[in-house]
């Protein structure tokens, strides 16, 4: 039976942490799934996303996923607590629901020198200060000073391919800028959005000499990694055959033509009901 690795985000963002997975791990099989047609999550509230990030990760688990990667913020911040303490205890004890925040969170140590943090993030990370939160609990001992900025202009900016246009820069700036007048010392930023990287190009032009970039692709794919040598029991049990099935709840061809931007590679999907 086959038994892929299901990721699931609000829209198109999480195409940039399935593809640095499949990248560190091209072995699997993957499925891939975007609840384009309730896009945004980032506005909505917390019993909301709970609520269809829900009907995604039962649809995944319907379709043989005993792994399900919320490769979405919003999503981690929002919902991911309450699926793995309330829903998989009834639903099945040996599945597994894994996020993007604890991960990059995990990684700001090894990158700030001085403790200065800095996310960037949509409104909805931003307000739900996820990241606030888990910094302070995983790095209590250190101490770490963390700004926060929200960048409500950004995700438009990429999922209208405007990536490259005197707009995107002017906005761009206008956001780093912000959070380092906020704090000048910050030494680490992090890309707490899975649409950033596709504004990286930009982001670079802006950034001071001395701040480290983290984009969470390649930070989740490594944790995954370990992850599954961590716990062979569940590595066992993925099926091994490096396909990739992608599934939207829009129109299939909207999805596809704006997916092969964050793949960099052709996409073909087809359509599914949560």
């Amino acid at each position: 039976m086959s038994c892929p690795i299901g990721v699931f985000d609000s829209g198109y963002g999480g195409l940039t942490i399935l593809k640095d997975i499949v990248k560190e791990m091209p072995e699997y099989d993957y499925i891939y799934l975007g609840d384009n047609a309730r896009t945004p999550y980032g506005t909505r509230s917390f019993d909301v996303v709970y609520k269809y990030t829900r009907e995604a990760v039962l649809k995944l688990f319907g379709m043989g996923c005993k792994l399900v990667i919320l490769a979405c913020n919003t999503a981690s911040a929002k919902a991911l607590r309450t699926i793995q303490q309330v829903d998989l205890p009834r639903i099945d004890p040996q599945r597994r629901v894994l996020g993007v925040i604890r991960p990059s969170v995990e990684a700001v140590a090894d990158f700030t020198g001085n403790g200065h943090i800095g996310i960037l993030a949509t409104s909805g990370t931003v307000a739900s200060e996820s990241y606030l939160l888990e910094i302070a609990k995983i790095h209590s001992e250190k101490g770490f000073l963390v700004t926060q900025q929200a960048c409500p202009t950004w995700v438009p900016i990429v999922e209208n391919n405007e990536m490259n246009s005197p707009g995107a820069a002017f906005f761009v700036q206008k956001y780093i800028d912000t959070i380092l007048q906020a704090d000048p010392q910050i030494d680490t930023l992090v890309l707490a959005c899975t649409h950033y990287p596709l504004l990286r190009s930009v982001i670079d032009r802006f950034i001071p000499e001395g701040i480290t970039v983290i984009q969470q692709g390649e930070i989740v794919a490594r944790s995954l990694k370990d992850y599954l040598c961590r716990h062979p029991e569940m590595e066992r049990e993925l099926s091994r055959r490096g396909q990739i099935e992608f599934l939207t709840t829009e129109k299939g061809g909207m999805f596809d033509k704006m997916a092969a931007l964050f793949m960099q590679a052709e996409v073909t999907s087809r359509h599914v009901e949560l």
